[in-house]
């Protein structure tokens, strides 16, 4: 019998790979499509996982799924509404950053508050001269962003553990894939930009799905 989540997870990968080819085509009803299909199965996975946490991490966790799902909505349509997707991404870590307070004590280490310091200090310097109106909502996804891969990390350092491990590396892959969509926005165009953003998002919600 085929395991339910591996099953979901291979689907996944496959509506992820055919987002990324689609977007690269052009082809932007396969977009419509797959784009949303892929977080809608790693909510089912997340929502299908028996919680290794209390429960309410895997509630928090879907709460943070699903309101990603609905920036995914915002963001991929032609005629962008960048700041409701913003908004929602925003949502969807401050709730990330709640499942991760169920299952630590809140602090972050000097060896890992200083280099996501400098993260934080290093795109904001690179964005602001571009940002316009953008400035202070940008910021704040900034500070909140680190602020959820800085509690990921102190998380697994403090605790180990495979599931730890997971919410780490998708905390980690956000931030990759949330840089890249900034500066290839509003900095400077990169070639890959698309094929960066999208297959360290969508690896980062799977991280993040299994960590339940």
């Amino acid at each position: 019998m085929i395991d339910p989540a591996l099953a979901l997870s291979v689907l996944a990968l496959v509506s992820a790979v055919n987002t990324i080819l689609a977007d690269y085509r052009g082809q932007w009803r396969l977009v419509y499509v797959f784009k949303p299909m892929t977080l809608a199965l790693l909510i089912a996975l997340a929502a299908m996982a028996k919680p290794s946490y209390v429960q309410t991490y895997k509630y928090l966790i879907l709460a943070g799924l699903v309101s990603s799902l609905a920036g995914d909505v915002f963001l991929m349509l032609r005629n962008k509404r960048f700041a409701e997707g913003l908004a929602c991404f925003l949502v969807a870590h401050l709730f990330y950053i709640a499942a991760l307070l169920q299952t630590m004590t809140p602090h972050l280490s000097f060896g890992t508050a200083l280099p996501l310091l400098l993260y934080a200090l290093f795109m904001t310097r690179v964005l602001f001269p571009h940002l316009g109106r953008m400035k202070t909502p940008v910021v704040l996804y900034i500070l909140v962003i680190t602020a959820m891969a800085g509690l990921a990390a102190e998380r697994f350092i403090e605790g180990g553990g495979t599931n730890a491990f997971f919410a780490f590396l998708g905390g980690i892959l956000f931030v990759v894939s949330d840089s890249a969509l900034a500066v290839n926005r509003f900095a400077k165009k990169f070639r890959l930009a698309q094929a960066l953003i999208l297959s360290t998002y969508f690896a980062g919600q799977w991280f993040i799905a299994m960590s339940v």
